[in-house]
Order: structure tokens, then sequence, then C-alpha cells
């Protein structure tokens, strides 16, 4: 019986490949658990058009990661902490107070876990940041730390 498999199943195969199966896996197992249906010509054709809008999703959401990643190539982002002697900062910069900082000065929304630091700025000066704005597009963001 060929069925679309609406679920990851370990052993059969991916969500969304159309697999032909035993008729008694399908209508005893995989069907009445919502993990497939039974591959008909309607529900093939409606698994195409999924597809393809998921496929324009992913482009329009790339095109918006490269906006989004010259704006912030562009940027300068400045933060004034206290610091001591050396240079040293009381404390330190992380993700999230830069993720912060975007979002007040620059009304630019960028999450926290996209920013990849690899430890905190415990210095001051310019810092180069990556920033993963999707699976194919970083960005570098220059983070300049100066004294209160």
């Amino acid at each position: 019986m060929k069925i679309i498999l609406l679920k990851d199943i370990k052993g059969t195969g991916k969500k969304g490949e159309i697999k032909e199966v035993a008729e008694g896996y399908a209508r005893n197992y995989l069907i009445p658990r919502k993990m497939a249906v039974a591959a008909t010509e309607g529900n093939v054709k409606a698994l195409k058009e999924q597809k393809k809008r998921e496929a324009k999703r992913k482009v329009q959401e790339q095109k918006e990661a490269e906006a989004l990643a010259r704006k912030l190539s562009d940027l300068k982002v400045v933060l004034s902490v206290k610091a001591g002697k050396g240079g040293r900062l009381f404390g330190s910069i992380t993700s999230k107070q830069i993720s912060q900082t975007l979002k007040k000065n620059h009304q630019l929304n960028v999450d926290k876990k996209k920013i990849q630091l690899n430890e905190p700025i415990r210095s001051l000066g310019v810092t180069k940041v990556p920033v993963k704005l999707h699976p194919e597009v970083t960005a570098t963001l220059f983070v300049h730390v100066v004294e209160e």
C-alpha cells in the first residue's frame, strides 16, 4: 500500500515521503496513529502544494536574513560599562546585552541565541561578533565597548 508519511518514522522514512509499505502496517499502525495517510491522488497533490509553499517560505526567510545581515554589518554597537585598571571590565558583556542594545537603540530584533559569542566580552575595545541569522546567512557585528 502506498502512503504519505506525516512524521519521521525510524526504519520507514522521513516526513513527506511517499512509501510502499505492507497493508496491515499501514491500516493497523501508521494511519490510526496519524503517522501517515493513504497516497490518494488528492493527498499527493496536497503534498506537492505544501512542498511548494514551504520552499517559497524558506526563500523568503533567507532574503529577510540577508537584508538584516547587511544592516548589521553596517552597524557599530556601542556599550559603555565600568572598567578597572588595564581596560578590564567589572563583569562582562553577554549576547543578551548586545541583543537588548540592538533592540533599544537600532530597533532591530535579533534573538540572543543567534549572537554567537564563544565567551563573554571582558575587555574594552572593538570586538567582531558573528550573528547566525539563517543556516546559510551569518553577519558580523562590531561591538565597541567603552568606559563609562
